[in-house]
């Protein structure tokens, strides 16, 4: 193998990370969210839990979620396990549907300690830009299997716009 060999094959392995973190950092943006834990809330003491990450007072988590349109509707379905469907407050405001809630811990009903505590508890607020004006009045949200969709009727049916640019 000769050396160029060698660089141009590094070169595309670096390529290839750099390309997928980007993808990695662009995709989590949006699904990032801060859980602020109320000050009442029964979370684990930091001399409770052996995980030296565990900070009790600021927790971040993803909230992802997928956003689908057709002719006549959005279509928005966020994954927050754990939770009840009356712990959401949903929203449309100022084109984009807004999501509060709530996730709550629940201790053990055994003595113990806590080895690992990866999950996010606490309030949060999700904000999903929404591509096209929507009838916020008429949405309907369910809650199953640790997925909340909510359904948004379009306020002028039709395909999603596309535009063509021509590059000059």
């Amino acid at each position: 193998m000769k050396l160029d060999d060698l660089r141009q094959g590094v070169g595309t392995l670096w390529d290839s990370v750099t390309e997928g973190w980007e993808r990695l950092r662009q995709g989590a943006a949006g699904a990032l969210t801060r859980y602020r834990p109320e000050h009442k809330a029964s979370l684990p003491a930091p001399d409770e839990v052996d995980d030296a990450s565990y900070l009790p007072s600021a927790s971040w988590a993803m909230l992802g979620g997928d956003v689908f349109e057709d002719d006549k509707r959005i279509v928005v379905r966020l994954e927050a396990p754990g939770m009840n469907k009356s712990d959401f407050d949903i929203q449309v405001l100022d084109g984009a549907l807004v999501v509060r809630g709530e996730k709550r811990f629940e201790r053990e009903s055994t003595e113990g300690r806590w080895r690992v505590l990866q999950c996010a508890y606490g309030s949060f607020l999700r904000t999903v830009p929404l591509p096209v004006a929507v009838k916020g009045d008429q949405a309907r949200a369910s809650y199953r299997n640790g997925v909340l969709k909510v359904e948004l009727p379009k306020l002028t049916p039709g395909r999603p716009n596309v535009t063509q640019i021509s590059v000059s």
